[in-house]
């Protein structure tokens, strides 16, 4: 990260942005032309190799995009669905092969059959009706199950903008010391993986002096398998947007930013959309409610980089440069988003906000179990007999959530991926052992993380899922740190080796490998990756063995 380059990008403010300059050009034919970024890096006052690196990262602006009119989903659960043939099969009788590329995960993980075409996303039994779609005749339709067991904080129905905002008003009667207070009493930790406690972040960038402060909501937290925020986003717009302005409020903000999926086109709109609305009733721009605060929102489309997900990749795209993990400290409350102090967090902690504010700490902090307070969003996708998005008590069983709430599976399954690639891989008959909680999970050997889950059915391959693996965090990586770099393409090669000859692995050197990248990698990509191959090799060592070295 260069420091230099963060406060150049920043002088043009949030309105004028690199980021979303590049992905404008891109918009026309795919790619920008060299002339075009050449002329950014002469308004922008960087260098053209600044610009280039930028533009050559993103799946939606680098050069290979050229020509591309329709998308694939490529995500885990379309992969082990194994639906995805078949809809690239009925989509190169209407596009070129050159026209056709790949989207990862477009969060219809409920029902797969997943692709992209004309900025809107497909799914399902959508692609029977591809002439129609290309035609213009047909809108896309998406509806999954939604439920909740125990407390509703994220799927309570909601009751319109002038009494949601009733949360506002009250609020900023309030000082911010004491909004805080609340959430610390909540013990709300971040619901995108890493269960960091939110206060302690608002606190921290709080206390930092500066005039110009951001919050920073991660919409781009792209696990294959979860599409708990894009629930979000496009049905319960408001708990996000409240749960920004009212961090805003805390922390001394007078800015908040979208970094919304560029595979989630839906929610980009309807987020754009809700937010004219809070204009227009005065819950957002220059003294809010006659309180002295001032907020206002800047929604930026991303361009396709999972590593964006990643706190300070994505402070380093929206500022227009390579989307690379930045070395803490200084932390993002310190330093972030155009060097000025910045809150980072995830779609789910911040709509928990709104919530916790009306009913109380407290209240919030009764439900769930030890340190892993509230509730939690859960994606269980298209193996189950009724696939959807589930609110759970922290604490609860996970058996619960498979059989109860998911109504079992449709066919026979051996693992759960649960959490993301970068979570665990959970044999089935360890989910009698298992509450949906950051310690559960943790204390066994897996992950929470945003608590999507991918199914294995019996018939799949192991070691195929473990190549995608590998294959995900190379094509993924942001290149910075060498045992992410490096580690993730050298495991894919050796278990493609491995499984495509007769070539035997050798343990110790895998094992070698995914601990360097486990110790090594400078963020959770690299150092997360490591956990699934790990409990692949211990929970399905009759089914690997064949693939190794006696």
């Amino acid at each position: 990260m260069s420091k230099n380059i963060s406060d150049l990008t920043g002088k043009k403010g949030l309105e004028q942005n690199l980021f979303e300059q590049i992905g404008r050009l891109a918009a026309k034919n795919g790619t920008p032309t060299i002339d075009e970024m050449e002329k950014l890096a002469e308004d922008f006052l960087v260098g053209k190799a600044n610009v280039y690196g930028s533009a050559s990262f993103y799946d939606f602006t680098r050069k290979e995009n050229q020509g591309k009119k329709v998308y694939v989903c490529n995500g885990s659960s379309c992969l082990t669905a194994g639906t995805q043939n078949a809809v690239t099969e009925k989509l190169s009788k209407h596009f070129k092969a050159e026209e056709i590329g790949h989207m990862c995960c477009l969060g219809r993980c409920h029902e797969n059959s997943s692709f992209h075409l004309d900025g809107k996303n497909y799914s399902g039994n959508a692609i029977e009706s591809i002439t129609d779609i290309k035609a213009a005749k047909t809108k896309p339709t998406d509806t999954y199950h939604i439920a909740a067991i125990g407390t509703q904080v994220l799927t309570e129905n909601f009751p319109g903008i002038p009494t949601f905002y009733k949360i506002l008003e009250t609020a900023l009667r309030q000082t911010p010391e004491a909004l805080l207070a609340e959430l610390k009493t909540s013990g709300l930790r971040g619901r995108g993986g890493a269960g960091f406690p939110m206060s302690f972040k608002l606190e921290s960038c709080k206390n930092t002096p500066g005039k110009t402060k951001f919050v920073v909501c991660n919409a781009d937290e792209g696990d294959p398998g979860a599409y708990s925020d894009r629930y979000l986003l496009e049905q319960r717009p408001h708990a996000v947007l409240l749960g920004m302005i009212i961090t805003g409020y805390i922390i001394g903000a007078t800015h908040g930013v979208l970094y919304i999926r560029g595979e989630y086109p839906e929610s980009v709109e309807i987020i754009e959309e809700e937010i004219k609305k809070l204009y227009e009733s005065g819950y957002l721009g220059e003294n809010i409610l006659n309180s002295k605060f001032s907020f206002d929102f800047k929604v930026i489309k991303a361009q396709g980089a999972y590593i964006c997900g990643e706190e300070t990749a994505l402070l380093s795209s929206i500022e227009g440069q390579r989307p690379e993990v930045r070395v803490r400290p200084p932390y993002p409350a310190q330093q972030g988003l155009f060097n000025k102090p910045t809150v980072v967090n995830n779609v789910e902690t911040l709509a928990c906000v709104p919530w916790i504010l009306r009913e109380g700490g407290a209240k919030f902090a009764a439900i769930g179990r030890g340190k892993s307070t509230g509730t939690k969003l859960i994606s269980l996708d298209g193996f189950f007999n009724r696939p959807g998005i589930y609110e759970a008590d922290m604490g609860t069983p996970l058996s619960v959530v498979v059989n109860e709430l998911g109504q079992g599976f449709k066919s026979k399954v051996k693992a759960l991926h649960i959490g993301g690639p970068l979570g665990g891989l959970v044999p089935v008959d360890k989910i009698k052992d298992l509450t949906v909680d950051f310690e559960s999970f943790n204390q066994n050997g897996f992950l929470l993380g945003h608590a999507s889950v991918v199914c294995l059915p019996e018939n799949y391959p192991m070691i195929d899922y473990i190549e995608h693996l590998f294959e995900f965090t190379a094509h993924e990586s942001c290149g910075k740190c060498f045992p992410c770099r490096l580690g993730s393409t050298r495991g894919a090669e050796l278990i493609h080796k491995a499984r495509t000859s007769d070539y035997k692995m050798d343990k110790t050197l895998l094992t070698d490998l995914i601990e360097t990248m486990e110790i090594g990698s400078l963020c959770a990509l690299g150092g997360g990756v490591p956990l699934p191959i790990k409990n692949a090799l211990k929970y399905f060592d009759n089914e690997l063995t064949p693939y190794f070295k006696r």
